[in-house]
C-alpha cells in the first residue's frame, strides 16, 4: 500500500503542493483545507505516486500489507488481489494472492491464483493456479487446479489436486433413487 507523501504531514517534500511555506492549523490530515480561507490545499490526486505509475484496473479492488505490519482475526471478502509481505491472520476469498518472500499467510484462504514466494500455513484453495516460488512455502490442506513449483519450493500436508472440480460436481450430483422391496 502506497502512502502519500503527505500522509499525516509526516513526509514532506519540496514538490508537495500541499505542504509548501508555513504550516496552517487549519490543513488536515490529508492535505485538506480545515477553513474556508486556506488556498493552499491541493487534492492528493496530483501527488499520489500510485496513480501515476500503476493505474487500478476498473472495478478492482487490491489490499497490501506491507512489511512489519501484522494483521490478524480478520475475513477479507470482495477483494480482487491481497499482497502479503507482513502477517496476515485470517480467512479470505479473492481472486489473485501473493505472499512476498518475506511474508506470511495463515488461515484459510480461496483463492483463483496464488504466487507464494514466503510462507502459507492453513487451509488453501486454489480454483485455478498454484505457484510456488525457491523461496516458498506451503503447509496444510491444499487443493489447486494447476500448480508450479520452483526448484527450491517446499509444498507439506494434505495435497489433492481437482479437489475444487470434484467439489462442485458432488453439489450438483442428484441423489440416487431407492426401490423399497
Amino acid at each position: 500500500m502506497a502512502i502519500s507523501p503527505n500522509f499525516f504531514n509526516k513526509r514532506e517534500t519540496e514538490t508537495s503542493p500541499v505542504r509548501q511555506g508555513a504550516s496552517t492549523p487549519n490543513t488536515g490530515a490529508y492535505g485538506a483545507a480545515g477553513g474556508a480561507g486556506n488556498q493552499q490545499a491541493a487534492p492528493l490526486t496530483s501527488t499520489n505516486p500510485v496513480s501515476a505509475t500503476a493505474p487500478a484496473k476498473e472495478g478492482g479492488s487490491k489490499l497490501t500489507v506491507g512489511p512489519n505490519i501484522k494483521l490478524k482475526g480478520v475475513e477479507i471478502t470482495d477483494c480482487d488481489t491481497l499482497v502479503v509481505e507482513g502477517l496476515v491472520e485470517a480467512t479470505m476469498d479473492s481472486r489473485v494472492m501473493q505472499i512476498s518472500e518475506h511474508g506470511a499467510f495463515k488461515g484459510s484462504a480461496e483463492i483463483d491464483i496464488a504466487e507464494i514466494h514466503g510462507q502459507f500455513d492453513g487451509n488453501l484453495t486454489v480454483r485455478q493456479k498454484l505457484t510456488i516460488y525457491a523461496t516458498g512455502r506451503v503447509t496444510g490442506n491444499i487443493r489447486y487446479g494447476k500448480i508450479v513449483i520452483e526448484e527450491g519450493g517446499q509444498l507439506t500436508g494434505d495435497i489433492q489436486f481437482g479437489a475444487v472440480q470434484a467439489a462442485k460436481n458432488a453439489s450438483m450430483e442428484k441423489p440416487a433413487l431407492s426401490v423399497a422391496r
